[in-house]
C-alpha cells in the first residue's frame, strides 16, 4: 500500500524513512484514510520496541510518513535467507515483539497485522521493531465490532480474524504464536493452494508439531507456542506481558541452564505428541505384515502336510533288506500307508486350518485398531508427509482488507 524511501534530514543531518502513499492508491478515501490512521495509532505507542514517527502530511497529493531510518533488515527476510533460526534467537525476538505489542495493547490499540514483514530487526544491537500500524484499531472502536470483515495477512491471522469476527489483543498474540513458529520452522505455520483454503485450515486445523519440523526446538517452547495457536481466545496467554514475562524467564534458563531453572509457568503439553501416534501406525502396519507372512507360511506348510495325489516311486525291501521293486503304483503306495500315519496327517492339516482361522481373526481386529488410529490423526499429518513437492503460500501475501 505504501513505498518506503530512503531520505535526508537536512535541517537535523540524520537519515529518515519516507513511507509514501503509492500512487494508485491516492485517489481512495478509505486509503488515505488507513494512512493517517498509521500515523496516529504509532504515534500513540512511544516504546523502544516500536518504530517511532516523526511527522506525517496527509494533505498532499500524495500523502507520507517520516519515520527514523533503520539500518538493518526485516524478519521476513531474516528467514528467507536463514531458514530456521536457533532458539536464543526465536525467544530474544520473541521477547521485544512481545513488549511492543505490550506497549501497543496498554494503549488500547490492537495491531490486527502481526507478521515477520512488520518486524525490524536493527542491525549491530539486535534490537526488533514493530512497524506498520495501518490496520491498528481502538477496542472501544465502532468498527471492530463489524461482522463479515476480514483485515489483515492471511497466513498469520487468529481464527476469529479470519471469521471476521470481533477481535481484541489476544488475536495479536495468535499471530505473535505464528510468528515464533515461522523462526523455528522456517516457513509459516499454516498452507494451502488458495486463501479460502488457507482461512479454512487457521480456523480449523492445528499446524504440524514443532518437534516434527525442527527436532531441535526444545518441547518447552513448543508447548508455548501451541498455547498461543489456541483456536479459543480464552485458551491463550492473558496478555502480551505475560507472554514476554515467560520468555525472558526461559532465555535466562538457555543461557544458564545449571544455575536458572525454566519458569513454572510454562504450559504443558496435555496431548500425546503426533509423532508418536504415527509410530503406533507404522508399528500395526509392521505387524500385519509379518501376522501376513505368517498366514502364508502356514498354507505352504498345510499343503506339504497334506497326503500326496500321486506317488511316483516306492521302495519296498525283501527279507534280506535288498530292493524288491523300483516302482509300484499310487493305489498300491496308498493302501501301503497305515491307518494311523493316515489318522495323523489329518489331525494336522485340522490343526492347521484352525491356527489359519485365529490368525484371520487376529488380522481384522488388528485391521479395525489401524482404520481407527488412522481416523484419529488430524488433517495435517496428511500435510507435507507425501514428500511431494506442494504448491503453497510460503510468501506473505499483501495485506487484504474488504
Amino acid at each position: 500500500m505504501g513505498v518506503v524511501l530512503k531520505g535526508y534530514d537536512s535541517k537535523l543531518n540524520r537519515f529518515v524513512a519516507v513511507k509514501v502513499l503509492a500512487p494508485h492508491y491516492a485517489t481512495s478515501t478509505a486509503a488515505r484514510k488507513r494512512f493517517a490512521r498509521e500515523a496516529k495509532a504509532a504515534a500513540a505507542v512511544v516504546h523502544p520496541h516500536v518504530l517511532a514517527i516523526h511527522s506525517v502530511d496527509s494533505t498532499g497529493r500524495l500523502p507520507f510518513l517520516v519515520m527514523p531510518f533503520v539500518d538493518g533488515e526485516s524478519l521476513q527476510e531474516r528467514v528467507r535467507r536463514n531458514g530456521q533460526l536457533g532458539t536464543k534467537e526465536v525467544l530474544r525476538i520473541g521477547i521485544q515483539a512481545a513488549r511492543g505489542l505490550q506497549a501497543a495493547h496498554e494503549q488500547g490499540l490492537v495491531h490486527r497485522d502481526i507478521k515477520p514483514g512488520n518486524i525490524l530487526l536493527e542491525r549491530d544491537v539486535e534490537r526488533a521493531m514493530l512497524t506498520d500500524f495501518g490496520l491498528a484499531r481502538a477496542v472501544d472502536d465502532a468498527s471492530m465490532t463489524r461482522s463479515g470483515v476480514i483485515a489483515g495477512t492471511p497466513q498469520f491471522m487468529s481464527p476469529e480474524q479470519a471469521r471476521g469476527e470481533a477481535v481484541d489483543h489476544r488475536s495479536d498474540l495468535f499471530s505473535l504464536g505464528s510468528v515464533l513458529y515461522t523462526m523455528c520452522a522456517g516457513r509459516p505455520p499454516f498452507r494451502a493452494e488458495t486463501t479460502m483454503g488457507l482461512l479454512r485450515r487457521i480456523i480449523d486445523v492445528d499446524p504440524r508439531p514443532l518437534p516434527e519440523v525442527n527436532a531441535d526446538i526444545p518441547v518447552w517452547l513448543a508447548a508455548i507456542v501451541d498455547k498461543l495457536h489456541a483456536k479459543n481466545a480464552d485458551d491463550r496467554f492473558d496478555s502480551a506481558g505475560e507472554l514476554a514475562d515467560l520468555l525472558e524467564g526461559c532465555l535466562a534458563h538457555v543461557q544458564q541452564p545449571t544455575k536458572t531453572p525454566l519458569p513454572d509457568s510454562i504450559p504443558q503439553p496435555v496431548v500425546e505428541p503426533k509423532q508418536t501416534q504415527r509410530w503406533k501406525i507404522v508399528a500395526g502396519a509392521s505387524l500385519a505384515v509379518v501376522v501376513t507372512a505368517l498366514v502364508v507360511t502356514s498354507q505352504s506348510l498345510s499343503e506339504w502336510l497334506a497326503p500326496s495325489a500321486a506317488v511316483p516311486k516306492t521302495v519296498v525291501a525283501d527279507s534280506h533288506g535288498l530292493a524288491a521293486a523300483d516302482a509300484i503304483s499310487p493305489e498300491a503306495a496308498v493302501s501301503e500307508t497305515s491307518d494311523a500315519a493316515s489318522e495323523e496327517v489329518a489331525s494336522l492339516t485340522a490343526a492347521d486350518t484352525s491356527w489359519e482361522s485365529d490368525i484371520g481373526q487376529d488380522i481384522g481386529l488388528l485391521s479395525q485398531r489401524i482404520d481407527v488410529l488412522v481416523e484419529e490423526l488430524p488433517l495435517k499429518v496428511e500435510v507435507g508427509l507425501s514428500g511431494q513437492t506442494e504448491t503453497s503460500l510460503d510468501q506473505e501475501g499483501p495485506t487484504q482488507e474488504q
